[in-house]
């Protein structure tokens, strides 16, 4: 199953009462719809400028892992009605002990697309490969710099070396296994001129997708520039760039078409609330969901979710984007 083709169909459907009455058929038949992320370790390796890791006080907060009974109740509960699972959401979890695992679950679930977002300075060969065999879909790879000073600079701990040669043994496997690789790039004023030397830098036949997004205030991190107005008249000229080289080696582009425009108010988003479930050893997205004690089926029942979906499709487009979470992106395939 290929997730993107599922995002460009959901942006081609412009009328969100079809979006909401297709996404309760999905309910009504017990099809997935789900996208589960979750962060089965409260760590990282690295202190990126830009992260919450590097904010001491809210650095005290980010602690546990999950259990294995923990796992497997997660994965008993929501996996079989998981599109998609996202390992890896806000912290590293290649920390995680046994993070083959958790793949092998969500195969052993029929998760038809899985997922690992890591800043890949844990990875290596043989983890690679492991993970492949395991069933994983996607590597999803942070990235805060093309070259190695300004990567090394933001991305504190991090080992640009060990971060390139990465993409060697993924150049590799691509020869054996069928997965994506993901390249995501949060920028600043400091670091955005640098993405249109990134073809120079990196193999595009390696990248399959390409995320640029700007900066976001994460608590009180080391980096505290937020302000993007001065590369405001350059954005859309390094933006076409990416485009071209994008088209030329087939990777899709995911990235804001207005710079200073903080969310992307498009229909496209107001599903958000409704499919997306954020897991991690501290919390989990519906509070009044008992995963250890019932499956989503039951939680759906009890809490009449299948009518909430219905709803939706009687109320206004303003009133739905008003009150969904929206997405910081537009897409190019």
């Amino acid at each position: 199953m290929d997730i993107y083709k599922l995002l460009k169909i959901n942006k081609l459907i412009k009328n969100h009462r079809i979006k909401f009455l297709g996404l309760y058929l999905l309910h009504f038949f017990n099809k997935r719809y789900l996208a589960i992320n979750l962060d089965p370790i409260m760590a990282c390796n690295l202190r990126c400028k830009m992260c919450y890791f590097t904010d001491k006080e809210y650095l005290k907060t980010l602690k546990g892992n999950l259990k294995e009974e923990d796992l497997n109740c997660i994965s008993n509960a929501v996996f079989k009605r998981a599109l998609k699972l996202q390992i890896g959401c806000g912290t590293e979890p290649t920390l995680y002990r046994n993070l083959s695992k958790i793949v092998e679950l969500g195969k052993k679930h029929k998760v038809p697309y899985i997922s690992l977002t890591t800043n890949a300075n844990l990875l290596s060969r043989s983890k690679i490969e492991e993970l492949l065999k395991a069933g994983l879909n996607e590597f999803t790879i942070s990235m805060h710099g093309v070259r190695k000073d300004t990567y090394e600079d933001f991305m504190q701990k991090g080992d640009y070396h060990k971060f390139r040669e990465n993409f060697n043994f993924f150049e590799e496997f691509k020869k054996t296994y069928k997965f994506k690789v993901r390249l995501n790039y949060t920028f600043n004023k400091d670091n955005f001129n640098e993405l249109k030397d990134l073809f120079n830098y990196y193999n595009g036949n390696i990248i399959d997708v390409l995320q640029i997004r700007p900066i976001q205030k994460l608590g009180n991190t080391q980096y505290n520039n937020f302000d993007l107005t001065s590369i405001k008249n350059e954005y859309n000229s390094v933006l076409e760039i990416l485009k071209n080289q994008c088209k030329n080696h087939n990777i899709i582009l995911l990235a804001p078409q207005d710079l200073l425009q903080e969310e992307i108010t498009n229909v496209s988003s107001v599903l958000f609330n409704y499919t997306f479930f954020y897991i991690s050893p501290n919390s989990f997205e519906r509070s009044d969901f008992n995963w250890k004690k019932e499956s989503f089926e039951e939680f759906s029942k009890r809490t009449k979710w299948g009518n909430k979906i219905l709803k939706n499709v009687l109320k206004s487009k303003r009133e739905l984007i008003s009150s969904s979470k929206h997405l910081n992106y537009d897409i190019s395939i």
